[in-house]
């Protein structure tokens, strides 16, 4: 029998392509955009990451939810660190909103956060197997063409001080799925919600291209 890690993986795997190479992401990790767009980028991840950690205390006895709630990955204390520091001070706060495909992926994050464990397996891990993962690449880049120190304030979402060795602790987060307590129904139901969030994520990316366009 297929593990469900593999199954999630592939059944995903177009959707996430996409996510991967679309326009805005490509032209920002080629290095042919300004910090104006990480810094926007930044953004829309602090309203994404407090809809996911939001609900985090309530579903940590959930047989469902709960294996997958560790302290370690936690990431809004270190966006709103990076943020302080890119805008320069903590004036951000009141200023910030959503782009609206911003706006609709955080609200699905709430809405499965409060109704839907499966679901909200989902999301959490497009979200954490892929800062753990690709994200590592947008922190170099962003180090390397912008100045940041080397792991320092700016790129502190990227930093897991908590996982010395990212690769062993995806291997138990892959055990975890494995292991998830549901049937062949509910199942399919997360792999499609995968799905659904990697396209959510997408639809950001859509809408920041469009904001920073490559000049012709």
């Amino acid at each position: 029998m297929t593990p469900f890690s593999t199954l999630i993986r592939t059944a995903s795997q177009q959707q996430h392509t996409e996510a991967e190479t679309s326009a805005f992401m490509s032209d920002l990790l080629g290095g042919r955009l300004g910090v104006e767009a990480y810094v926007r980028y930044t953004e829309q991840l602090w309203f994404v990451y407090r809809a996911l950690e939001g609900e985090a205390d309530r579903l940590a006895n959930d047989p469902v939810a709960g294996p997958f709630l560790r302290p370690e990955l936690a990431r809004t204390a270190a966006l709103e660190r990076d943020l302080t520091h890119l805008h320069g001070g903590d004036g951000w706060r009141g200023t910030l909103a959503p782009l609206p495909a911003t706006a609709a992926y955080a609200d699905r994050i709430a809405r499965v956060a409060r109704d839907w464990p499966g679901g909200y397996v989902a999301h959490h891990y497009t979200r954490y197997l892929g800062d753990l993962s690709g994200g590592q690449i947008i922190r170099d880049r962003a180090e390397r063409t912008w100045g940041f120190a080397r792991k320092g304030d700016g790129v502190r979402f990227y930093v897991f001080d908590g996982i010395p060795n990212p690769a062993a602790f995806k291997r138990e987060y892959r055990e975890s799925l494995d292991a998830l307590p549901v049937d062949d129904l509910e199942r399919q139901r997360v792999v499609e919600e995968c799905r659904r969030a990697f396209a959510l994520n997408t639809a950001v990316f859509r809408e920041l291209g469009e904001l920073f366009p490559l000049s012709a």
